[in-house]
C-alpha cells in the first residue's frame, strides 16, 4: 500500500459540497417522511419537530459545543472543514425545501433512499477529513485512534436516539428510521477504510 497523498483544496472544496449538499438532500427525505436519524442530526431533527424551528437552524447550534473537542483532538484543518461544512448543510437545507418537492412512497422507501444518498454524503465528507460535526466528530476520533469503525460506533449512538424517539414519535416510524440508519452506517463501516484507501 503506498502511502496517503493529500487532497487538493479544490478536490477538498469539491468534497465537502458534494457531501454536504447530499446530506441535506437526504434530510430532506427523512422528514418528509416523518422519519428521523441518529447521531447529532437526529437530535436536530428530533428538536425541530418538537419545537417546529427548522432543522437547518437547530443542526448548526446543536453542533456548536462539538467544535471544542474537534480542535483539542483533531486539529485545526479537521475543526474548520467540520465547521464549514456543518454550514453548508444547515443552509442547503434551508433552501432546499423550497427547491426540491419529495413525496416518498412508503417510509421504507424514504428509509433505505436516505440511507443510501446520506451515507454517500458521509463519505465523501469523511474522506476529505471532515465530518458533520457532533457525534461525527467523536465516531472519527475514535477511528483514527483506537481504528473503531466510525460507522458502528455512530451506529451504538443511534439505538439510544431511537429509544429516545419513541417517546415523541409513533413506533413504526422510528422501526423505519432504523433501517435509514442502518444502511446509512453500513455503508460507511463497509467504504471508509484508510487501509484500503490513498487520498483519505
Amino acid at each position: 500500500m503506498t502511502t496517503a497523498s493529500t487532497h487538493t483544496a479544490l478536490e477538498d472544496a469539491q468534497g465537502l459540497v458534494f457531501g454536504a449538499v447530499m446530506c441535506a438532500f437526504g434530510v430532506l427525505i427523512l422528514t418528509g417522511a416523518g422519519l428521523v436519524t441518529g447521531q447529532t442530526a437526529g437530535l436536530a431533527v428530533l428538536i425541530a419537530y418538537i419545537t417546529g424551528y427548522s432543522f437547518g437552524v437547530v443542526f448548526f447550534v446543536v453542533n456548536i459545543p462539538f467544535y471544542a473537542l474537534a480542535w483539542w483532538r483533531l486539529g485545526a484543518a479537521f475543526t474548520v472543514k467540520t465547521f464549514l461544512s456543518v454550514a453548508l448543510i444547515s443552509a442547503v437545507s434551508l433552501v432546499i425545501e423550497d427547491l426540491v418537492q419529495v413525496d416518498p412512497a412508503h417510509p421504507a422507501v424514504a428509509a433505505i433512499l436516505f440511507g443510501l444518498i446520506a451515507g454517500a454524503g458521509l463519505l465523501a465528507i469523511f474522506r476529505h477529513r471532515a465530518s458533520l460535526g457532533g457525534v461525527g466528530i467523536v465516531a472519527f476520533d475514535l477511528q483514527e485512534r483506537l481504528g473503531w469503525r466510525a460507522g458502528w460506533v455512530q451506529l451504538a449512538f443511534d439505538l439510544v436516539l431511537f429509544a429516545v424517539a419513541l417517546l415523541v414519535l409513533d413506533p413504526d416510524l422510528v422501526l423505519w428510521s432504523l433501517l435509514g440508519a442502518a444502511v446509512l452506517n453500513a455503508i460507511l463501516a463497509i467504504n471508509h477504510r484508510r487501509d484500503r484507501y490513498i487520498g483519505t
